[in-house]
């Protein structure tokens, strides 16, 4: 039977059947499936291919913290005005950093590690060696390879190697070389403040100055601890401090600026220094820090407490009259260097502005020894400066007050104080009178948790009032014209008119006296010259060997900083005409650092006003006495050493028939 090609009847198609048609169908629907799915997955990846696009080229977004905290640090910041400036710190290191008032980094921790190995997973320790010293110079090979040869688990190849050495070393792929991360101090100005930062040991541990004083709270609170330094300032005067050891061939020298309202130190300089970041190679002298440790006699400028010991407890006043003739006690005597331009009696501003040493006994002896140690008790000056170095020295002090302590001590002999006790003082007799704590910390840091000193009780807060005093100070200028009021904070020392008299006696001490190349035009610098010949090694004063400072006050009409420069052992030169004293050395030295730092402090010379401030500061060389008082001076001499010693003899003869009466009385309880 034949078919037909226009057969209707499809399923007389010649080889196609049923099955082919259903498999044929069930490929269709496969490939509208695999389209479907393909269309699916152009549609997901066409989505994430436009959020890639926002999210990194059209709209990019910063990592979050919690992604990148562990391996690298926070993004910097965009800061032109340096706002941030010390905040910056790594995750991986654990010590807080240092920085100043503007914060200028002073010490910071670097991230490194530590290489160390198993020798017993090593298999050839002398190619180990070698292949270590191609990375570390400074590796010993023979010394390190018998290390590694030795039957131990653990050994030290090398410690605070740099991150590229330690990539360097991994990419040896050594088996049995492993590394433990650590961190390395480094301070980024070298010698500058080097023995206010100290340094930490190889644990990271403080052992000397800031690191040490404040060692719990840098390794407890990553915030940077703020400094009271201000780097700019401390620069300037370690430039001329060393500049002055220089020219005059000094063995040593220091240099202080410190806040007379708030105690806070600015720059403090103590030469010779060292560079922080090597301070175990440093000597001793050079890591000794004069400012809190050495001990020294302040010479004249504890003239200025013996003055106002006066003063406040009404002793003396400003009309009285003191000698100026030398003072014999035992084989020695008290005598001014040159005295040729002295009146045999002296007014209380020329004992101040001529510095002369009888005068300044007579009028200790006229207070008294007792009222003397405790003045200078009540001063801080038996107690080590409360400061935040774990170096600040005790004073020495006399431990028995008779009438030649009383004497010396009267002009700075006798006893030993850090040059920061000093500063700490003069700032109580200018700021109102107010015994304020010197501290290295900003105190406008909220962070800083303020550090109380020790207690301080004085025995003169309450203060004497001087009513013919009152009378003849102002000399016809008001008081509120001489200077602006202060409100620092501690212990009221001295009433605000003894204050307020004895910053136009330092002014006087610069426009007249001893402390004239002090002087700084426009800043109104008051202040007072001290030198004092130096104690030798095995005791005794060493003859034209001196130590010689000066305490600058500026500006004197509204007093705002202390500067102090001391020099140790100063060399005479033609400029000096011989001279190593404090007027020809150490005070010209205060008068360039005051001229560079004022505009830093920004504190600008007024040379407009200069003649109208200075007749309000002026205080007459002989001032007048008031009418019914009679003052001290010849006739009038409660400070006649004669006069005490007897009164002393007197005490200690009645004291011993005392001691006699309670023996007498004791024995005949014993017979009984």
């Amino acid at each position: 039977m034949s078919v037909s090609p226009n057969d209707p009847d499809p399923t007389r198609t010649v080889g196609v059947t049923g099955d082919d048609l259903r498999a044929r169908a069930h490929r269709d629907q496969m490939h509208v499936r695999l389209l479907g799915v393909a269309g699916g997955f152009c549609l997901i990846f066409a989505v994430v291919a436009i959020k890639l696009s926002i999210a990194t080229v059209i709209h990019p977004m910063a990592p979050e913290k919690r992604q990148i905290a562990p391996q690298v640090p926070e993004i910097p910041k965009i800061d032109p005005r340096g706002s941030l400036a010390g905040d910056f710190s790594l995750p991986q290191v654990h010590r807080a950093s240092i920085v100043d008032r503007n914060g200028q980094t002073l010490a910071l921790s670097l991230p490194v590690a530590q290489v160390y190995a198993n020798p017993q997973e090593l298999i050839d320790p002398k190619d180990v060696a070698h292949k270590l010293k191609s990375i570390l110079k400074d590796l010993d090979e023979q010394e390190t390879a018998d290390r590694l040869s030795r039957p131990k688990q653990f050994v030290y190849i090398a410690r605070n190697i740099s991150p590229q050495q330690e990539l360097a070393i991994n990419n040896l792929g050594i088996p049995g070389i492993y590394f433990e991360p650590g961190e390395r101090r480094h301070y980024p100005l070298g010698r500058m403040a080097a023995q206010i930062m100290g340094t930490v040991d190889i644990d990271d541990h403080g052992v000397a100055g800031i690191e040490k004083y404040f060692d719990k709270r840098l390794l407890s609170d990553r915030r940077p601890l703020h400094l009271s330094l201000d780097i700019r300032v401390q620069s300037a005067v370690r430039e001329e401090v060393a500049n002055a050891m220089q020219t005059f061939q000094a063995i040593g020298a220091c240099g202080i600026v410190m806040d007379v309202r708030t105690g806070e130190i600015i720059a403090m300089v103590s030469l010779p220094d060292f560079d922080a970041n090597n301070f175990a190679h440093a000597t001793n002298d050079e890591r000794f820090n004069r400012a809190v440790t050495g001990l020294y006699e302040p010479g004249s400028t504890f003239k200025l407490q013996t003055t106002a010991m006066g003063l406040e407890t009404g002793t003396i006043h400003i009309w009285d009259r003191f000698s100026s003739v030398p003072l014999h006690i035992g084989r020695f005597t008290i005598r001014d260097m040159k005295s040729d331009h002295f009146s045999p009696w002296l007014t209380l501003p020329e004992v101040m502005a001529y510095s002369s040493n009888p005068a300044a006994a007579h009028i200790a002896l006229d207070v008294g020894g007792k009222k003397q140690s405790e003045w200078l008790r009540s001063m801080g000056f038996f107690s080590p400066v409360p400061v935040e170095l774990p170096e600040a020295a005790r004073p020495l002090v006399p431990h028995q007050w008779g009438i030649a302590t009383v004497m010396t001590v009267g002009f700075g002999h006798g006893v030993a104080e850090p040059p920061l006790a000093i500063v700490r003082g003069t700032a109580a007799t200018v700021n109102g009178g107010i015994l304020v704590t010197p501290t290295l910390l900003d105190k406008e840091d909220p962070a800083n948790a303020t550090t109380s000193a020790p207690g301080i009780s004085p025995q003169f807060a309450s203060g004497i009032q001087n009513a013919a005093l009152e009378q003849s100070v102002e000399d016809d200028t008001p008081s509120s014209a001489v200077d602006a009021p202060v409100t620092p904070a501690g212990p009221r020392i001295l009433s605000e008119k003894v204050s307020s008299l004895l910053r136009r006696l330092l002014r006087l001490d610069v426009t007249h006296g001893t402390g004239r190349t002090a002087e700084s035009p426009g800043y109104f610098v008051g202040g007072k010259t001290g030198t004092a010949e130096k104690i030798g090694p095995h005791g005794g004063y060493l003859k034209h060997v001196n130590i010689s400072a000066f305490t600058g006050i500026f500006p004197m009409n509204a007093p705002h900083y202390a500067v102090y420069v001391m020099l140790d052992s100063p060399k005479p030169t033609p400029q000096t005409h011989g001279w190593t004293t404090a007027g020809w050395n150490a005070a010209p030295t205060v008068s360039k650092i005051v001229s560079r730092i004022g505009p830093m402090l920004q504190i600008f010379p007024d040379t407009e006003h200069a003649e109208q401030i200075d007749a309000q500061m002026a205080l007459p060389m002989h001032p007048a006495v008031p009418r019914g008082v009679r003052p001290l001076g010849p006739g009038n001499d409660p400070g006649d050493p004669r006069k005490a010693e007897a009164e002393h003899k007197a005490e200690k003869e009645a004291l011993k028939r005392a001691m006699a009466e309670r023996k007498k009385a004791a024995a005949e309880v014993m017979d009984e």
